[in-house]
């Protein structure tokens, strides 16, 4: 018999028939005709079918198989996800597929400062604005928002941006400097308004001044350095520098929380500008301590005086360290860091005055409440749970918070106890080891870059040396007197270094206050669309012969369909 091969396929795939059909014997014959016909008919009919379903979404694989080009479909793949993502690249830094508007788009919301300003004064604001105008400008913002592939949610400076993320993007001393893969919401290249260039870290410089008013209030008053002869107007003249500096710290960032209420929220959620919201009590505390005898002839002072310092500080205690013990996404293992001892020195420091008040039993209070987060703090920061790694070159220099809470720890115990006893001198003893460890390491402090941060690591050296003095009290010799002396010299030279320093930036160099970029960081991490697997073109070989194999399958099973 003589074999005709009919050719049944479909667009991708060629399938051969094998079967034989019988030639026509009787032409006049047209039952059999018919029949052949029919047969040929429903063999076609089959054919298409297998062909559908080899078509269909969960055969995608399949049919990629059963192609006898196989190997060139996997290069040109592999060709066009090249392609895809070398576009996408170019779409996420805003130069491409969305022209010239994209560009023009992002620009013009980097330079929107509004979405930092207190909502009722924006409202105010577009109250004054006419209906028609007040809709363009929010039309033309949610346009400009899906053109450059912003979402509300992702970046609404309204929401509590998470702890990790701070970490994530920002680096430095204080965390406040932004990565070079991190993008921002507001322009790095132009200088933003004064408020939102105003840190809550201008408090460390009240912090340093402070603590220097209590240094030299005790250095004119201790009889271990009566030899001295120190006149109690130094430590007048400081205190009204200080009381100085206070007030015009705080009536700028009043202002700013006035304006730029949702940036101050910003600076809340930073683990550890969140420390310095502590430092304007702390420092009222310092002053309260170290007023000049002009002042306080008799050395007492009035509760009230107490009551009004300590008591926003401990309400703000109250919810920090609940963070802290109830867990979630701020608790102490994964926002501590050196900073985080300004929420403990306060209670010490608290001690002290309810002392110098004449409250004992608050005094001993605070003094438990702040022993017993000074362990658990100084553990965590220890162990390095936070990231159980070495601290970067960056932030060596916060490794002189850890002298603040001993030293101040020892103080509190002997104003509430009245003796520089075991207890006191084992604090005193624990700072000073501290103390003299870091000193060993001069070059943990050397190359940075000046900022107004660097005063809050003042106020450790002044609190070692006040308690150094009230040690050679106790223990009167050559070297206590001599420790004191230097210990003294050491930080008031620090601050009046830092002083001149801060004096040439702010009204010389004019770089005191740069833009605060750690403000304006996305609340997530930008990411393209997520990349699927390729297939390699070492793979090809191997699927062209699993092709071939399955093509030899489906012409078998084919045939064997036919015959049915």
């Amino acid at each position: 018999m003589e074999k005709k091969p009919i050719a049944l396929g479909s667009q991708q795939n060629h399938f051969v028939d094998i079967d034989e059909v019988l030639p026509e014997e009787e032409e006049g014959d047209e039952e059999r005709m018919i029949k052949t016909e029919e047969k040929a008919e429903k063999k076609q009919q089959l054919m298409s079918n297998k062909a559908k379903e080899s078509r269909k979404p969960h055969h995608r694989s399949f049919n990629r198989q059963v192609s006898l080009e196989t190997g060139f479909s996997v290069l040109n793949s592999e060709k066009k996800a090249k392609e895809y993502e070398r576009k996408a690249t170019l779409t996420r830094s805003g130069t491409s597929l969305g022209g010239a508007n994209g560009i023009h788009g992002l620009e013009a919301r980097k330079r929107d400062f509004s979405i930092f300003k207190t909502k009722s004064t924006l409202s105010k604001q577009n109250s004054l604005l006419p209906t028609r105008n007040k809709e363009k400008d929010h039309h033309h913002q949610l346009e400009s928002q899906k053109s450059n592939g912003f979402s509300g949610n992702q970046d609404s400076v309204n929401e509590s941006v998470p702890a990790g993320r701070y970490f994530d993007a920002l680096r430095g001393p204080e965390l406040d400097q932004v990565k070079d893969s991190e993008d921002i919401l507001l322009p790095k290249d132009e200088k933003w308004p004064f408020l939102l260039r105003f840190p809550i870290g201008c408090y460390g410089i009240c912090l340093g001044l402070s603590s220097q008013v209590v240094l030299w209030r005790a250095l004119a008053t201790s009889p271990a350095t009566k030899f001295l002869h120190i006149t109690p107007a130094i430590n007048f003249g400081l205190w009204l520098l200080a009381v100085a500096v206070l007030t015009a710290v705080t009536f700028t960032y009043i202002l700013k929380c006035i304006f730029y209420f949702e940036a101050v929220k910003r600076e809340y959620f930073h683990p550890v500008r969140v420390n310095f919201f502590f430092a304007p009590w702390v420092v009222c505390m310092f002053l309260a301590i170290g007023v000049p005898p002009k002042l306080a002839p008799q050395g007492t002072l009035h509760p009230a005086i107490w009551c009004t310092f300590m008591g926003p500080y401990f309400l703000l205690e109250l919810k920090i360290y609940g963070q802290w013990l109830s867990g979630g996404k701020r608790r102490l293992c994964k926002v501590a860091n050196p900073s985080s001892h300004l929420s403990v020195v306060g209670n010490f420091v608290g001690a002290i005055l309810a002392s110098k008040v004449g409250w004992n039993e608050p005094a001993k209070f605070l003094w438990a409440v702040g022993f017993a987060h000074y362990l658990v703090v100084f553990v965590t920061l220890y162990q390095r749970l936070p990231t159980s790694e070495a601290l970067p070159k960056e932030l060596h220099p916060v490794y002189s918070m850890f002298i603040a809470a001993p030293s101040a720890a020892s103080l509190a115990w002997e104003n509430v106890y009245g003796e520089f006893d075991g207890l006191s001198r084992t604090c005193y003893f624990i700072a000073l080891f501290l103390y003299v460890s870091l000193v060993v390491r001069i070059n943990f402090f050397t190359g940075f870059r000046f900022s107004v941060a660097w005063w809050s690591y003042t106020f450790p050296m002044t609190t070692a040396s006040v308690a150094t003095i009230k040690y050679a009290e106790q223990v009167p010799c050559f070297i206590s007197k001599g420790l004191a002396l230097g210990l003294s010299f050491m930080s008031s030279t620090m601050v009046s270094v830092l002083f001149v320093s801060t004096l040439l930036h702010a009204f010389v160099w004019h770089t005191l206050f740069p833009n605060d970029l750690a403000i304006a960081i996305t609340y997530k991490k930008r990411q393209g669309r997520e990349k699927k697997p390729l297939k390699k073109a070492y793979d090809i070989k191997r699927w062209t012969k699993k092709a071939l194999t399955i093509n030899n399958n489906s012409v078998t099973e084919n045939k064997d369909a036919a015959q049915e």
